[in-house]
């Protein structure tokens, strides 16, 4: 199988917050892969833009270091860096304030795509959107890219995009969640409806129940401050599982097309039922070792915010009526494991006289680690003994699948940050989208606070909390196994 690299058109993309955490680690070794693989035009250009009192020189050999730093020896062969760093340029720039801003204007080519990258505080955006218009940087056909976190509730998330599109139309706002550029995400959207064998059972009528997990190992090591006045749902739900849950709930859109597909996701957030108190588990993660739990990390021993959240949610329409979607999230779980389940129901009647465990077909979406997917198909167990049921997987690794052109599969920011430069708008949220999960978001939060709710405890390494297990094990199912 050969992969197809199309190039985009010449750009120029300014990255403000240029030398900070997120350009080093993601953006820019992912835009040095994509030139690698030719997908970027040599003549495109890369502006850095910070507080930082760096020239071109001078941020060229930050960028090398970042190089270096996050991407293996054999995947940075020393021309190609060299030719990558010759499309680097920086500005030392004020945000709040007017300094830089005319050599930043000056340096924009005037017939390229323009894209301006917000890697910056959301308390930011404001002042930037304002400049760049004020200094003749933006026009109608320019695109910005903002991060998470779209606010912290729905009152700040309306305040963030009235002052985004004060400056800029919706169409030329792309919210960027790295999830939905995980290949075996866009490939949930490819299996559902590029294939008739599983849209016809993608219903109520033949799926007991959806699972949606994302654990991770690591603590908020680092993030306490930030995190403690976030927390799982705030940090992950509202946004991160928001999504998966919208792509494996939607209707088919009448067209792959940007406005199509988010408006179908949008109805299902509109479907989404209040959550019973009784229906939602929220955990703090402890540790026996000295300063790895997290009332420690956070400094704060009366914190109430949650580093795991489990929850039931019911999706209110007739596809999806009496379906359950159980979601969890994680930190200091067992093993970093990101998967959708859709659990299948039991055939109405067995013809097989055995006392055994019951048997479901189970397709699973993995997205990370080892990017995948497989069903899980019931066959009869090999050897003599009579009929001795068996569930084997029917598995697809992407690495495995695609051999060495898996090695070439962008990963989600190079991926996204190339839609941007083609004005493709499907795998990021609008504006309404970001307020309607907020609009179901809010109440819960609400609701834990005012009840003064705090959340039970688990023990680092462990799967989460017990309760978390009851949430299942009290309608007779169970979660799926984190496995290292």
């Amino acid at each position: 199988m050969v992969s197809r690299v199309i190039p985009v058109d010449d750009f120029d993309l300014v990255i403000f917050g240029g030398t900070g955490d997120l350009a080093r680690r993601k953006i820019l070794p992912g835009l040095f892969r994509r030139f690698m693989a030719g997908q970027m035009p040599a003549s495109s250009r890369i502006i850095g833009a910070a507080r930082s009192e760096l020239d071109q020189d001078g941020y060229q050999k930050e960028v090398a270091k970042a190089l270096e730093e996050f991407l293996p020896k054999d995947a940075r062969p020393k021309d190609q860096v060299t030719a990558f760093l010759e499309t680097l340029d920086y500005v030392a720039i004020d945000a709040m304030g007017e300094g830089g801003w005319d050599t930043l204007s000056k340096k924009l080519r005037p017939d390229v795509i323009r894209a301006f990258y917000f890697s910056v505080a959301p308390s930011l955006f404001g002042a930037l959107a304002e400049r760049l218009h004020g200094h003749a940087c933006a026009g109608p056909s320019c695109r910005i890219v903002v991060e998470k976190p779209f606010g912290r509730d729905l009152a700040s998330a309306k305040e963030l995009n009235k002052t985004l599109r004060d400056h800029f139309d919706e169409r030329q706002i792309y919210r960027i969640d790295h999830y939905l550029g995980k290949e075996t995400v866009q490939n949930l959207m490819a299996v559902r409806f590029g294939n008739v064998l599983f849209e016809p059972l993608w219903n109520a009528q033949h799926v007991d129940h959806v699972q949606i997990t994302v654990s991770e190992s690591v603590g908020v090591d680092g993030r306490g401050a930030y995190y403690d006045k976030s927390g799982a749902m705030r940090d992950m739900v509202q946004n991160h599982l928001m999504q998966l849950l919208c792509l494996t709930a939607m209707e088919p859109p009448s067209r792959f097309d940007p406005d199509a597909v988010r408006d179908e996701k949008l109805k299902v957030i509109r479907a989404l039922d209040p959550v019973d108190p009784d229906d939602i588990v929220r955990g703090q993660y402890t540790s026996p070792e000295k300063g790895k739990g997290y009332l420690e990390q956070v400094e704060d021993p009366n914190s109430r915010t949650e580093s795991f959240i489990a929850m039931k949610i019911a999706v209110s329409n007739w596809r999806w009526a009496g379906v359950p979607f159980y979601l969890r999230t994680g930190k200091r779980l067992k093993a970093r494991n990101s998967e959708i389940a859709i659990v299948f129901k039991e055939v109405p009647h067995s013809i097989f006289d055995q006392d055994e465990a019951r048997h479901r077909n189970v397709l699973t979406i993995r997205l990370q680690p080892n990017e995948g997917m497989d069903l899980s198909v019931t066959i009869k167990e090999p050897g003599p003994g009579g009929m001795r049921l068996v569930d084997v997987p029917l598995d697809m690794s992407f690495a495995e699948a695609l051999g060495p052109d898996a090695e070439d599969v962008p990963d989600a920011y190079e991926r996204l940050i190339m839609d941007v430069i083609r004005g493709n708008q499907t795998l990021f949220m609008r504006g309404d989208e970001v307020e309607a999960a907020w609009a179901w978001t809010d109440p819960l939060i609400k609701g834990w606070t005012e009840r003064g709710d705090r959340p039970v405890t688990y023990e680092t390494g462990s799967t989460g909390p017990e309760e978390a297990a009851m949430l299942l094990h009290r309608e007779g199912r169970r979660w799926r196994e984190i496995k290292p």
